[in-house]
């Protein structure tokens, strides 16, 4: 038999690591034998186990043991990362090391070196002189770059979920269901937001991002949104080009997707609005340019403008126009994408599937996120993508921004009496 030890510490019962190894290692059709096994009593309490993973050969063991490390197993015996050289641009050397975007770290040179810009589906570059580690996509890899290879020397931190009472994460600690509280959810979001931006306040860096589809606009909840980045809890937006253009469309015409925005009936000749609203900022030069100009008086865009809070439009093949404002390079866009997103501190996904599942593959696994949707199947997806990290709510996105802007102005007043 081909085994080997591995360890699995910390809360590997709440946070569903200890099933996920069971579940991974007879998948591969591998075998496993609990020699050691702790249960922490308390929440400050950690658990542990120890186990024997059985595999029918020496690649066969291998191919479970790196799959155990991407939930965050260690390995007791650890051995030095192996690395080889890219044979030349963008071609990767058998075997290399596919990473998660959780936290990890790699031994070499008998040291233990954080991996930086974590993010998932990407690749371990070396450099031995600076002695640091990366995370680059395969695009970007250079003929003779050293790329991490197997699984030694690897090892991967999943993030704990908050286990403090009255916490956001730990008071929606369950899978994601309509039926929880929308009040009491709105306000632990609303706690979490203004904490974050206090911290920006003070030391310029964190921040929230904002991923949004353009059913904020539908549903009336753009004028929410405009308020948030004025009243400074927005440090990035993330979208496509229909957020955008409905926004814009919503200000100078009154409609979104040609319907009136406040009595939600159509407009006569109201599906042409969109390509109006894309000329008229095309004319002025951009979204910039309009508001410069005084075409542009209000809305999303215009709050970003104003407030100098960067944002990404991610091209389509969907797009009409598209806004001058609107990346189609999707390489370009992407990397802008994780360029806005890695420093963040929280990343809330609004009612936009492929945009969240595409922002969540960029970011690392630490980003404290929230994806709020009508349809339940969204949150289930980006989990089943690998952002485990994710909490769900449910409901009406338009109702809920509304909700949670009266919760932080509540505060604010509060906190400044």
């Amino acid at each position: 038999m081909f085994v080997r030890e591995i360890e699995l510490k910390g809360h590997i019962i709440d946070n569903r690591i200890l099933p996920k190894a069971f579940d991974t290692i007879l998948e591969l059709d591998g075998d496993y034998n609990v020699l050691e096994f702790d249960i922490g009593k308390r929440k400050t309490d950690i658990s542990y186990a120890k186990m024997q993973v059985i595999g029918k050969n020496q690649e066969h063991l291998d191919k479970i043991l790196e799959e155990l490390q991407n939930i965050g197993a260690e390995i007791p015996e650890i051995e030095e990362v192996k690395v080889k050289p890219a044979e030349k641009d963008g071609v990767l050397p058998k075997g290399f090391y596919s990473t998660t975007n959780h936290p990890t770290h790699i031994k070499y040179n008998g040291e233990w070196i954080e991996v930086k810009k974590p993010k998932m589906d990407g690749i371990i570059i070396v450099c031995p002189e600076t002695k640091t580690a990366e995370t680059k996509v395969m695009r970007d890899i250079k003929k003779d770059d050293l790329i991490v290879v197997g699984h030694h020397g690897i090892r991967v931190i999943p993030p704990e979920r908050p286990r403090a009472k009255g916490e956001l994460f730990e008071f929606m600690n369950s899978d994601v269901s309509a039926e929880k509280p929308k009040q009491a959810i709105v306000e632990n979001i609303a706690k979490e937001m203004y904490q974050i931006r206090e911290e920006y306040r003070k030391t310029g860096e964190g921040g929230i991002a904002i991923v949004g589809g353009p059913a904020i606009i539908h549903t009336g909840g753009g004028k929410a949104i405009a308020k948030l980045i004025k009243m400074g809890y927005i440090q990035a937006l993330l979208a496509g080009n229909a957020l955008a253009t409905h926004d814009i469309e919503s200000v100078l015409y009154g409609t979104s997707l040609g319907v009136n925005i406040k009595t939600g009936k159509p407009v006569l000749g109201g599906h042409k609005h969109h390509l109006y609203a894309i000329n008229e900022i095309t004319k002025a030069g951009g979204i910039k340019e309009a508001v410069e100009q005084g075409i542009l008086k209000e809305g999303i865009m215009y709050e970003c403008v104003k407030n100098n809070v960067p944002f990404v439009l991610a091209g389509s093949i969907r797009d009409d126009g598209p806004l001058p404002d609107v990346i189609p390079n999707i390489i370009e866009a992407q990397n802008k994408m994780r360029e806005a997103i890695l420093d963040k501190k929280m990343t809330i996904m609004m009612a936009t599937l492929l945009h969240s599942i595409a922002t969540g593959n960029l970011m690392p696994s630490y980003v404290k996120t929230v994806c709020i949707d009508i349809n339940s199947d969204a949150v289930t997806k980006l989990m089943d993508r690998g952002t485990s990290q994710v909490i769900g709510v449910v409901t009406d996105i338009g109702a809920f921004i509304s909700l949670l802007v009266d919760e932080l102005e509540r505060m604010e007043n509060e906190n400044t009496k």
